[in-house]
């Protein structure tokens, strides 16, 4: 016989919860499809973001040529004190030998002096302060005691200079890691933001890129306003234009690859002058120049209130540089730099 029994109804409180799921569900999903879709970067956007992270970088850059410069100068200064302490403790031991030959003869001739044996069985240091002690000795002995106790305090002190300069070394290796580790996260960045972009995005900036560069090196070749290269900055501009189309690479300094100090670095280089290996350091190398109107082909042109981007003037408001990651050494409009032209040093 079948039931009748009516079906249990939900309770109220369960209906109003279930009630109001649904209509929170329904809402969601009309907020969903009526919301405005997230708005993809354009070229240009993207290109301002990419050429922010790449000036990041050549800050981020020039520190670290920084960091790896004194860690090269620390590494030569180190190796020289420790072949200064090995001469020296050689000439010490020579020193001591002559004094055992000198405690050698006395023992032959009927004993050894006293205070030249109790020398020869403790640190000299402090020894020689005891004027009763000089007046056992020979003058020879007496000279002999003398040398040694310099060299021992001289190799003393080359010991605690080289063990601060080790302590230093560490440090700027640490700081070289830290630096290095900036660059590349700054150049990962970009290199991200750029792969947003379409391949026919990517060509339309590349071709504007090469536009402008082919203007400037017209601008160059066919401008005829500016004082000619000559003597030293001559010599530099010329190394430099051999490299037009050379690739930029951080830390570079050539001659295969080069940043921007070491491609202005590399370039007086060839005409015998050694400047800085940094941008900051070059700043300060020679006479400067405040006006552009002033300038002559070869110089030192700084960009940045920092300093940190550097190159050699071209002549008619151009400049021949390593830009950044991604280019070749090139002509280029100081105007497009990325950033103000703020004074320029004759070397």
């Amino acid at each position: 016989m079948a039931s009748h029994r009516r079906p249990k109804q939900p309770s109220r409180t369960r209906v109003t919860v279930l009630t109001t799921a649904a209509a929170a569900a329904v809402a969601l999903s009309s907020q969903a499809a009526n919301a405005a879709p997230s708005e993809k970067p354009s070229k240009d956007e993207v290109k301002a973001k990419v050429d922010k992270l790449y000036e990041e970088a050549e800050q981020a850059t020039e520190k670290y040529n920084g960091a790896k410069e004194k860690q090269e100068k620390l590494q030569k200064e180190i190796s020289t004190i420790q072949d200064n302490v090995a001469r020296g403790q050689e000439e010490l031991n020579e020193l001591r030998d002559g004094l055992g030959s000198m405690a050698s003869a006395q023992y032959r001739s009927g004993g050894i002096d006293p205070s030249l044996q109790l020398f020869l069985s403790a640190d000299p240091d402090n020894y020689l302060d005891k004027a009763s002690t000089l007046d056992q000795l020979s003058g020879q002995q007496v000279e002999a005691l003398k040398k040694i106790q310099v060299k021992q305090r001289d190799l003393a002190q080359q010991r605690s200079e080289a063990s601060e300069k080790l302590k230093d070394l560490s440090a700027t290796r640490t700081e070289l890691g830290k630096k290095k580790k900036q660059v590349q996260g700054k150049l990962s960045s970009a290199q991200k933001l750029l792969n947003t972009l379409t391949a026919q995005e990517r060509s339309a900036l590349q071709e504007e890129e090469q536009r402008s560069n082919r203007a400037s090196e017209r601008q160059v070749l066919t401008g005829g306003k500016s004082t000619p290269a000559s003597g030293r900055a001559g010599a530099a501009f010329a190394a430099a234009q051999g490299k037009i189309g050379t690739p930029y690479v951080y830390g570079a300094t050539g001659p295969s690859s080069f940043d921007c100090s070491g491609l202005t670095s590399w370039a007086y280089a060839q005409a015998g002058v050694g400047i800085p290996r940094t941008s900051q350091a070059q700043a300060n190398y020679g006479t400067r120049i405040s006006s552009m109107s002033q300038l002559q082909v070869g110089d030192l042109v700084f960009f940045f209130s920092d300093l940190h981007h550097v190159g050699l003037y071209a002549g008619n408001g151009q400049v021949l540089h390593a830009p950044r990651t991604g280019t070749n050494v090139r002509y280029e409009s100081m105007s497009t730099i990325g950033g103000p032209f703020m004074f320029g040093v004759r070397v």
